[in-house]
């Protein structure tokens, strides 16, 4: 392992490597990423894959809609010997309230003043999407022809291919114990291996990007949140776009490769950084499914697992770099939709590190939001 580094980012998902080929493509020469275990082992290879562009703040809209104009080009842009696999299907929303059905007329406003291909639906014209949908259930939805899914291991893989070629230091199965400090100012980083001399730490860690802080004694409003997740038995193609509910607590869809995938979010999940799976989770995604979409009631489940959400107050990532200690930034608290943002996380870091102009305005999104209370509320997640 080498010794110095001018830039040393905590992370090995898609956000740590797309950081690092960032910086990497904009002429940052020593760059090392560390990883605890293999890549995407994290929250990213966890996560439920999609990617859509269906928010309820300008913000997540234009981190969204720039990332998914890199993911299409993406195989080119990384120069992949594979495929990242993105299947542009969509995403089809659908409300179950009153409030709900208000909610997404604003949505789709904004959305739409933005640039967005997205129209607000009657049950029955969602029906015309998903044609076993349960109109019963629902009262009206939106639907975004843009939107998918992706393989996360592929496409960090091409990330961090990308970056190696770049001379980016990969170190997998490296833990950082341990972060070194002096007069403000980020000296090193300790790992199980070894250390680090360098003056940039970037803390991309996910789950475990609060641990990662409290290393230097930083405080950050997060916390990790158990997400679970299931896939059934593979079957022909039968649903084109992710059918999404927040007010019915689902989101459901058929990857390329046949299986479905669904989840659910539990605001009493525990927050201990734990991964294991429940029976009450399968019991009651089971009987939503079943409700909502009723032939997906009749497949087999292959295995479930759980990833780590790390929650912000305001449902809004942290960017950028934290004023009392020079030399340290954060790319954290996506609150489960770090893997759909990665490319612009990639992007606007790099650009923030290098004292560049943001190609979006993030300023909002910094650390310093909570404690002036200048937050921005995103509504509309599972």
């Amino acid at each position: 392992m080498i010794k110095t580094a001018d830039v040393v980012i905590i992370g090995g998902g898609i956000s740590g490597c797309s950081i690092a080929y960032n910086l990497a493509k904009k002429g940052v020469k020593n760059i090392v990423v560390l990883e605890k275990r293999f890549l995407a082992s994290g929250s990213t290879g966890r996560c439920g894959a999609g990617i859509r562009q269906q928010w309820g703040t300008e913000m997540n809209c234009r981190l969204s809609m720039e990332s998914i104009k890199f993911f299409e080009t993406a195989n080119e842009e990384l120069e992949y010997d594979g495929d990242i696999e993105f299947k542009q299907g969509g995403y089809l929303l659908v409300s179950s309230t009153e409030k709900e059905d208000m909610q997404f007329k604003k949505n789709v406003e904004l959305q739409k003043s933005l640039g967005i291909t997205v129209d607000f639906l009657t049950p029955k014209e969602a029906a015309e999407i998903v044609p076993y949908l349960n109109t019963d259930m629902i009262s009206s939805a939106t639907f975004c022809p843009d939107d998918g899914h992706l393989n996360p291991f592929l496409t960090t893989d091409a990330y961090a291919n990308a970056a190696r070629r770049l001379g980016v230091k990969i170190y997998t199965f490296t833990e950082v114990i341990g972060i070194k400090t002096e007069n403000g100012k980020i000296k090193g980083v300790i790992t199980n291996k070894g250390e680090i001399s360098t003056n940039i730490v970037v803390n991309a860690a996910g789950g475990y990007s609060k641990l990662i802080a409290d290393m230097v004694n930083i405080d950050i409003p997060v916390y990790a949140e158990r997400h679970q997740i299931l896939v059934t038995e593979p079957v022909e193609p039968m649903q084109g776009p992710m059918v999404m509910s927040f007010s019915l607590n689902i989101y459901c869809q058929q990857s390329p490769h046949g299986s479905f995938i669904m989840g659910r979010g539990d605001d009493n999940e525990p927050r201990d950084l734990r991964i294991t799976s429940s029976w009450q989770f399968l019991d009651e995604m089971a009987k939503t499914v079943t409700e909502l979409l009723p032939p997906i009631g009749e497949l087999r489940v292959i295995r479930q697992w759980a990833g780590l959400y790390t929650m912000t107050p305001d449902k809004h990532p942290i960017y950028g770099p934290v004023k009392n200690l020079e030399g340290f930034y954060l790319a954290i608290g996506f609150s489960g939709h770090g893997f759909m943002l990665g490319p612009m996380t990639g992007l606007l870091m790099a650009e923030q590190i290098l004292g560049e102009k943001n190609t979006i305005d993030i300023s909002k999104l910094s650390l310093e939001r909570f404690e002036k209370g200048e937050l921005v509320f995103e509504p509309s997640v599972v």
